[in-house]
């Protein structure tokens, strides 16, 4: 979408050919570890191999030299030469065998930003695709263990591996609003959430009900949360989120004066509500703490200010 902060946001970003067209066939997986060309994501506790060296990349050794792992998943082609890359989900034996040092592994949330494209798109593809396996061990259907099929990207219940039969589960992915609501003085709400203490701030958000649209779901999260009335909700882009499996749908949206001005937080998921001019956050970003870099709420709040904010 032309204008949106997709291509701004630091999940968002790929340099990969999926390369879906290949998964179908059986031996791809066995293809991949003879080709001396493939690298591997190697994940062990949701955390990636970080390479030695002052900036941070991603450590992505040769598929063939990768011992056993609990789960492999084909992630496509790096661009521009085309590269193979699979992902590994590793046990801790063999995640220590690899690699002992624990600071060497790395968490998506606090490096995402930091990465290039490349391996800002990979291990944010690893990481969800891994932690939708985790969940699906049994048929959501059937109650059946499942196993893994194409490469990684269907589960079919143990013994079976016809599609035909309609028992395979494909991955799914949970869909979050997030919203940046202003009022009639262009000031933005931020809320302090209960499970982060009370000492962190950010725009609201609330994953979207069955049935619902987005822009819905903005109006009705706003107002369970908040208990304020919004109106016209404005695309402004979108971004993956594995933590566990979410897709985070950015807006912006005005408040309804109409509907009240004081918000009200919920007490439940909210323990504070604000509006705060831009002032206010300039000299108290710091303080307060607002979601990092790597977030799409980051962004909406930079985009309201008008540039970046000086907190970590």
């Amino acid at each position: 979408m032309p204008g949106s902060l997709t291509s701004r946001l630091a999940l968002s970003r790929s340099a990969l050919d999926r390369d879906s067209l290949a998964r179908s066939r059986p031996e791809l997986l066995d293809e991949l570890r003879a080709d001396p060309r493939t690298l591997v994501l190697p994940l062990s506790r949701g955390q990636a191999l970080l390479a030695p060296g002052v900036a941070p990349r991603l450590e992505l050794p040769r598929f063939a030299a990768l011992p056993e792992a609990d789960l492999v998943v084909y992630l496509g082609r790096a661009l521009p030469d085309g590269v193979p890359v699979v992902t590994a989900v590793l046990s801790d034996d063999a995640a220590d065998a690899l690699e002992p040092d624990r600071d060497r592994w790395a968490d998506l949330r606090r490096f995402g930003a930091e990465l290039d494209a490349r391996d800002a798109g990979l291990f944010t593809q690893a990481l969800a695709i891994a932690n939708w396996h985790a969940s699906h061990r049994f048929s959501p259907r059937t109650g059946e263990p499942t196993v893994p099929g194409s490469a990684g990207w269907v589960r079919y219940p143990v013994g079976e591996h016809d599609e035909a039969s309609g028992t395979h589960v494909f991955p799914r992915t949970d869909p979050a609003i997030i919203a940046g609501v202003t009022d009639e003085a262009d000031r933005l709400l931020l809320g302090a959430n209960a499970l982060w203490g009370g000492d962190r701030w950010s725009i609201l958000a609330g994953f979207v009900e069955p049935g619902e649209s987005f822009e819905a779901a903005v109006i009705r999260e706003i107002r369970e949360e908040s208990g304020l009335t919004v109106t016209d909700p404005v695309y402004v882009g979108s971004q993956p989120w594995p933590f566990p499996a979410s897709i985070m749908v950015g807006f912006r949206a005005r408040l309804d004066p109409s509907g009240g001005t004081e918000p009200v937080p919920d007490g439940v998921e909210l323990v504070d509500l604000r509006w705060f001019t831009r002032d206010e956050l300039a000299d108290g970003a710091r303080t307060i703490g607002i979601p990092g870099r790597a977030s799409i709420a980051r962004a909406i709040i930079e985009q309201w200010f008008g540039g970046p904010l000086d907190a970590p």
